[in-house]
C-alpha cells in the first residue's frame, strides 16, 4: 500500500476535479478466515484490500452526465479523476440527475463518523476463542463417526465518502459468518447450521455443533416422498433467502411501470394492499442491534433501486410491510420527484416479525400433525417477475414431522413458490431471531427472521441433490 491514507485520496481527488461535481469514496478492507474439512483445519489466512471510486458530474448543456471509474489498490489519483471526467463527457445526460447531497440539505445523515480516524481492522485474532471451541467440536464429532466441514470469515470495511458539496462521511462495517456442515463417513447424510455475527464474541460453536448433531440424528431414518404440496415449516435461514429476494425486487419504478410483483393491475403500485394475513412487519433499520449497517448510501452506479446522485443520502429505518400491508418501495430521489412520492433508500439489513408471535420453532414442530421441516434453500432463480415466482432446491436436510416429532429425513425437492404469495398463505410465525441466509450470504448477511408455517408449500418435483 502507498503511504496515502484513504482520507488523503478522497481529498486529492476532490481537489483535482475540473468539472461541475464529484463524489469520491474509498473502501478499506481487511479479512480473516478459517476453513476446515473432515474434522481438521485446512487453511487460515488474512488479507487486505482497497477500492477507490471516483464519480464525476458534467453539465454538457443538455443535462448532467455522469462518469464512474473504480480501481483497486492506490491508483494515480489525478489520472483516475481525469478518466472519470472523460467518461462523464462521453456519456449522455443522466435521467436520474438531481442536485448532489449536501450537508444541511435535509437528505444527508445527522452523524458523519470519525473522518480523521484510521480504518478499522480485523485479524486472525478474532478467532481466539472460536478456534479452540471448534477443535473440541471436531473431537466430539470424531467420536460419533461424523465429519465436520465449513468455514468462518470475518471482514471489516471502512468507507470514506467525500463530495464536492462538502460531505465527509465515514462508516465501519464488521461482517462475520460461520457455516458448519455435518456428514457421515459415507456422505449419505448431510446437514447444515450457520450464523452471522459482527465480532464472533456471540458465536457459540457448541450450539452450532449441537444443532448439527441433532439434525444428523434425525437423518438416521430415511423416508422417500413424492412431489406435491406439503405443510411446511420454513426455518429463519430459508425465510431470509426468500424475503431478501422479495426485498431486492422492491423497486418503485418497476412497480409503477408494471414490471414487478408490486405493480397494481390497471396501473400504479400496490402500496396500501394487504400482502399477509398475519400482522407481519418487514423492515430495515441501520441501527438494529446486532444488524447495524451504513446509515447513508454508497453506490458506484445508478439502477432502479439507487442513484449515484444520492451518494451520501441518509438511509433511516423504514417499514416495507407493516401489519401485513405494503407500505413502502425503494425509490431514488429522481423517481420520487417524478412521482411526487417520498424518496426511500435501501438498507443493508432485513427483519421480518410478527409482534404477536410467542412460539419457538420447537413449539411449532410440536404443533404439527404431519409436515416437513426444511433446513435451507439454494440455487434460487426467478421464473416470473410479475408474480415473483422463484424456483430452487432444498438442501442439507428436509425432515418429516409426524404427531409433533421429527421422525426422519426425506429426499430433497425442487420448489416453485413466490415469497409474496407465501406471505399471504402463512398461517403462523415464530418469534424472530437473527439468522444467516444460505443462498445469499456472499452479499447479504444481516437478517432476522421467524420460522413460518405454510400449509401448502409447492414441492414441484423430487431432486436428486444431497
Amino acid at each position: 500500500m502507498s503511504q496515502l491514507t484513504p482520507q488523503e485520496i478522497v481529498e486529492q481527488a476532490l481537489a483535482a476535479s475540473t468539472v461541475d461535481g464529484q463524489v469520491t469514496y474509498v473502501v478499506e478492507g481487511s479479512e480473516a478466515n478459517l476453513r476446515w474439512a473432515s474434522n481438521s483445519l485446512t487453511t487460515n489466512g488474512s488479507m487486505r484490500s482497497r477500492q477507490v471510486v471516483v464519480i464525476s458530474f458534467v453539465d454538457g448543456g443538455a443535462g448532467m452526465a455522469v462518469g464512474t471509474v473504480a480501481r483497486t489498490g492506490t491508483p494515480d489519483v489525478a489520472e483516475l479523476v481525469a478518466m472519470s471526467e472523460q467518461a462523464a463527457r462521453d456519456a449522455g445526460p443522466a435521467e436520474d440527475a438531481m442536485p448532489l447531497v449536501a450537508p444541511g440539505d435535509g437528505t444527508a445523515p445527522s452523524g458523519a463518523g470519525d473522518w480523521d480516524a484510521p480504518p478499522a481492522e480485523t485479524s486472525i485474532g478474532v478467532f481466539g476463542e472460536f478456534a479452540p471451541a471448534l477443535g473440541q467440536a471436531f473431537a466430539e464429532a470424531q467420536g460419533r463417526e461424523e465429519l465436520l466441514f465449513g468455514f468462518a470469515e470475518h471482514a471489516m470495511t471502512t468507507t470514506y465518502l467525500g463530495s464536492s458539496t462538502g460531505l465527509r462521511l465515514r462508516h465501519d462495517q464488521p461482517t462475520g459468518r460461520v457455516e458448519l456442515n455435518g456428514k457421515d463417513r459415507d456422505f449419505g447424510r448431510s446437514v447444515w447450521a450457520g450464523v452471522g455475527t459482527r465480532d464472533f464474541a456471540d458465536v457459540s460453536v457448541a450450539a452450532l455443533a449441537a444443532e448439527v448433531q441433532q439434525k444428523m440424528a434425525w437423518s438416521q431414518r430415511r423416508v422417500e416422498l413424492p412431489a406435491g404440496r406439503y405443510e411446511t415449516l420454513l426455518p429463519p435461514s430459508a425465510v431470509s433467502d426468500l424475503m431478501i429476494y422479495a426485498y431486492w425486487t422492491m423497486e418503485a419504478r418497476d412497480a409503477d411501470e408494471g414490471r414487478n410483483v408490486y405493480a397494481r393491475a390497471g396501473g400504479g403500485n400496490r402500496i396500501g394492499d394487504r400482502l399477509a394475513q398475519l400482522p407481519l412487519t418487514l423492515r430495515s433499520d441501520p441501527f438494529a442491534l446486532g444488524l447495524e449497517s451504513a446509515p447513508f448510501q454508497v453506490v458506484g452506479g445508478s439502477s432502479g433501486s439507487s442513484s449515484v446522485f444520492d451518494n451520501g443520502m441518509a438511509t433511516p429505518a423504514v417499514d416495507w410491510i407493516r401489519d401485513g400491508v405494503l407500505t413502502n418501495l425503494i425509490r431514488p430521489r429522481a423517481w420520487a420527484l417524478k412521482q411526487t412520492a417520498p424518496a426511500t433508500a435501501a438498507v443493508d439489513n432485513l427483519i421480518l416479525a410478527d409482534p404477536n408471535a410467542t412460539a419457538t420453532q420447537a413449539e411449532m414442530i410440536a404443533g404439527t400433525e404431519r409436515g416437513l421441516l426444511l433446513t435451507t434453500l439454494w440455487y434460487i432463480r426467478e421464473v416470473d417477475p410479475q408474480t415473483l415466482l422463484l424456483t430452487g432446491l432444498t438442501r442439507d436436510g428436509v425432515f418429516l414431522v409426524e404427531n409433533g416429532e421429527v421422525t426422519g429425513a426425506v429426499n430433497n425437492f425442487r420448489f416453485n413458490e413466490s415469497p409474496v404469495d407465501l406471505l399471504a398463505r402463512a398461517t403462523q410465525a415464530s418469534v424472530t431471531e437473527r439468522t444467516l441466509p444460505r443462498e445469499w450470504n456472499d452479499w447479504f448477511t444481516r437478517a432476522a427472521m421467524p420460522t413460518l408455517r405454510v400449509p401448502d408449500f409447492n414441492m414441484s418435483s423430487v431432486s436428486p441433490a444431497s
